[in-house]
């Protein structure tokens, strides 16, 4: 239960920091939306993101496990299409680029303090 909070939280934070230091990546203004977007994240990042890490686990072998950008570029792609635009949007690969790096980077920051 412990690794489902760092999740969320990381997915949080990750979230609020790229809609406040990314141009591309808007949402309408409301603190719960940013809440509620960083608890899908999260919980995309703990269920399904295992997953696909075993399903892809060939293809990260080859790569070094540089394909695992890839899978989180995809769960942030994921909870970009869960979301209408108005509420919430990331536009332009930049941006999914860069907010995965942001959310990867506070969920081992997260995960370390924690």
């Amino acid at each position: 239960m412990n690794g489902l909070v760092v999740k969320i939280i990381s997915g949080i934070i990750g979230i609020g920091i790229s809609i406040y230091t990314l141009s591309g990546v808007t949402y309408d203004g409301e603190i719960k939306t940013i809440l509620l977007v960083g608890l899908v994240t999260g919980l995309l990042l703990f269920f399904i993101r295992p997953i696909l890490s075993l399903i892809t686990l060939p293809i990260r072998l080859i790569t070094f496990n540089l394909f695992s950008i890839v899978i989180m570029i995809f769960l942030i792609w994921l909870v970009n299409e869960l979301f209408p635009s108005y509420m919430f949007d990331i536009s332009g690969i930049n941006n999914f680029i860069f907010s995965t790096l942001i959310i990867w980077g506070t969920e081992k920051l997260t995960s370390a303090i924690l």
